[in-house]
């Protein structure tokens, strides 16, 4: 998993990035839900940590609290049986209710502000999960980004965040409100830190079937990331587990070691799914990360 850093040209030991000292920060960010951008941060989260990272989570959708249950329910099952299940320290921050729009966001800066500060010096990632709609909360929180990770599933509804699509001939015509979203935080990224933002469209929810769709989809989205400026990623496929593991606290990483889930081939098959996301992420190695901690 440790990718050279000649890989990946934003990293600089001596700055994380350039966005958060010494860590590197992954954000989980889409506008649409349904799209598994939580099952996704949560199965990130766990592999890393399986991999010897030392990881901070953040969850900025604290209103809905997917990912912060999660964790809830997997501290509860790794206290009652006793068995080996990593868990991130953990962070919630909500939205504001300030009657204006300026009080809101300066605690809405203020609360993730202080959310990092509390995790980066004893971590080597942050992985942070955006919430899934446009607000200064979400915004802000991608701006922090060294690896932007879009979960998406693979139907026009969804890829119509991205960009706008002729219906006939299905050309891009023109990127869309996510794509926007995107193109803004990296100019700002730039002018705050010179940092940039690696950004990667995961196709997600997979049919198992080879349809039309599928690969019209495929050549839409390989125009348009050569076009703004994203790479594609392998998701998981459409997978009853998924639901039956979040109520358990649990990823397809853990099976061995709960036990109580005996492995097929399709679990399997999803296991490597995951490892393959974790390997497009590009992260510097651990002991890079171990230097800039101690740099």
């Amino acid at each position: 998993m440790a990718i050279p850093s000649a890989f990946n040209p934003r990293f600089n030991p001596a700055q994380g990035g350039g966005g958060v000292a010494g860590c590197h920060v992954v954000v989980l960010g889409n506008e649409k839900g349904g799209s598994g951008k939580s099952t996704a941060a949560m199965h990130v989260i766990v592999g890393l940590l399986r991999a010897g990272y030392r990881v901070g989570a953040i969850d900025l959708d604290a209103r809905q609290g997917t990912l912060t249950r999660y964790f809830e329910r997997r501290v509860k099952r790794r206290d009652e049986r006793g068995i080996d299940l990593p868990c991130p320290s953990h962070r919630a921050v909500h939205r504001s209710d300030a009657a204006t729009k300026e009080a809101m966001e300066a605690e809405e800066r203020t609360a993730l502000s202080a959310a990092i500060e509390a995790l980066a010096p004893h971590h080597d990632v942050l992985v942070i999960d955006a919430p899934g709609s446009d607000n200064y909360l979400s915004r802000l929180g991608h701006s922090y980004a060294d690896t932007l990770i879009t979960p998406m599933k693979d139907s026009f509804i969804d890829l119509d965040l991205l960009a706008t699509i002729d219906a006939e001939t299905l050309d891009v015509l023109k990127p869309s409100v996510y794509s926007e979203l995107v193109w803004e935080t990296r100019k700002r990224r730039a002018m705050r830190d010179r940092g940039s933002i690696d950004w990667i469209v995961m196709r997600n929810r997979l049919g198992h079937i080879d349809a039309r769709n599928k690969r019209d989809i495929a050549a839409i989205l390989e125009t348009l990331g050569k076009r703004i400026g994203f790479r594609q990623a392998p998701g998981f496929g459409e997978r009853v587990i998924f639901r039956e593991l979040y109520l358990k606290g649990l990823t397809l990483l853990d099976l061995v070691e709960d036990g109580e889930i005996a492995l097929s081939m399709s679990h399997v098959a999803a296991r490597q799914e995951v490892r393959s996301l974790m390997e497009q992420i590009n992260l510097p190695s651990v002991d890079e990360l171990t230097q800039a901690h101690a740099s």
